[in-house]
């Protein structure tokens, strides 16, 4: 486990010291304001002595505040009986060591002045300050407890926030994995229906099948990279298509502006939409079917859109396996800010996702 101290970078760190440092002055400063006010008022005449009375004072307290803070945090997580003995020691060491610092710091202070300091009784002295730095302590307790606390859920937020982020990889890795051996399946079905008919023809698609399956495997590994990249994946594919069932039932066509050529994506995003459009419209339409794959870039969002001229679906509104595994890679990967539409469009049937935009160099 993280130590606690890692979300605290070095300007965090820095920014907190300075606070800290601030704040004990400033209370330093309230407190002698004070104590001025009530000395004046008792015929004292030498003003910088509630000053030094006070500042030696919280000066203390601010130090050994530090060593409470970090005793609150040694005893996270045992059980209250032992916190409460811990706490009893750590009051009474905390009382001792202060008012010896104290003392120690204002008596040498006035031996340098060549002053006498009439402290009082050592035991009225012991009592006064004895109730002053508990309340002090158990002030310092409570605030230190509440920072610890907030560091530790921190840290619990952290932690969480890695175990999505790790979950979320682990379940698109999955999702691409269930890309290729589907695309394969249907493209073997496909190549597996020509092969008694024209052995030279299934041969090509094959040695085609098998360059296009290197590049799959390759892009999968990657796990995203630029539509220019996703397109060298979809035209051979759609060229493999064309080849199997001929022009005179399936054309294509992409049209990709530059701007969106050079937006990353993940990978083999679209070899499953096109595959599908190709596989349904052509199988079940007895005339020319035209898939036409677009991409621009909108008001900062990369557009595409799978068109095909086959037959309309209404009765598959979410298209199916494949495009259910499409729409959770977007939601694992950009959450609500991908958009996905799948309906009737142009005579056919139209796939529309829209995609944060993100640009970057092919990996």
């Amino acid at each position: 486990m993280r130590s606690l101290d890692a979300p605290f970078v070095a300007p965090r760190r820095r920014l907190w010291w300075t606070l800290y440092v601030i704040f004990v002055l400033g209370v330093a400063a309230l407190h002698s304001v004070a104590a001025l006010q009530d000395y004046r008022r008792g015929g004292g005449q030498r003003d910088w002595e509630p000053v030094l009375w006070e500042f030696s004072a919280v000066f203390w307290v601010g130090v050994l505040g530090l060593a409470v803070y970090a005793w609150v945090g040694h005893l996270r997580g045992r059980p209250w009986p032992q916190k409460l003995a811990a706490h009893v020691l750590g009051a009474l060491a905390f009382s001792l060591l202060h008012f010896v610092c104290t003392f120690s710091l204002r008596l040498a202070f006035y031996a340098a002045m060549g002053l006498d300091d009439d402290t009082g009784p050592l035991p009225k002295l012991l009592v006064q300050e004895g109730a002053k730095n508990l309340v002090s302590y158990s002030v310092i307790v409570m605030v230190s407890w509440g920072v610890w606390a907030i560091r530790a859920s921190q840290q619990r937020e952290q932690e969480l926030a890695q175990a999505r982020t790790a979950l979320a990889e682990a379940r698109l890795a999955r999702l691409a994995e269930q890309v290729q051996p589907h695309f394969m399946f249907n493209s073997l079905n496909l190549i597996s229906s020509v092969m008694y008919e024209d052995v030279d023809r299934a041969d090509h698609l094959l040695c085609e099948l098998a360059a296009l399956l290197r590049q799959t495997t390759a892009a999968q590994q990657v796990g995203e990279h630029r539509l220019e990249d996703e397109l060298a994946l979809v035209q051979p594919f759609m060229t493999l298509m064309q080849a199997r069932f001929g022009p005179e039932r399936l054309t294509v066509r992409i049209d990709a502006s530059p701007e969106a050529r050079a937006a990353r994506l993940p990978a083999l995003l679209l070899l499953a939409p096109v595959e599908n459009a190709i596989k349904h419209d052509v199988a079940q339409h007895s005339g020319l079917v035209t898939v036409h794959l677009q991409a621009a870039v909108v008001a900062g969002e990369l557009h595409l859109t799978v068109d095909n001229s086959g037959v309309q679906q209404p009765g598959t509104p979410d298209g199916g396996t494949g495009l259910h595994n499409l729409r959770e890679r977007l939601r694992v990967r950009y959450g609500d800010a991908a958009r996905v539409h799948f309906g009737p469009g142009q005579g056919g049937m139209r796939l529309a996702m829209a995609l944060p935009l993100e640009v970057g160099a092919a990996s």
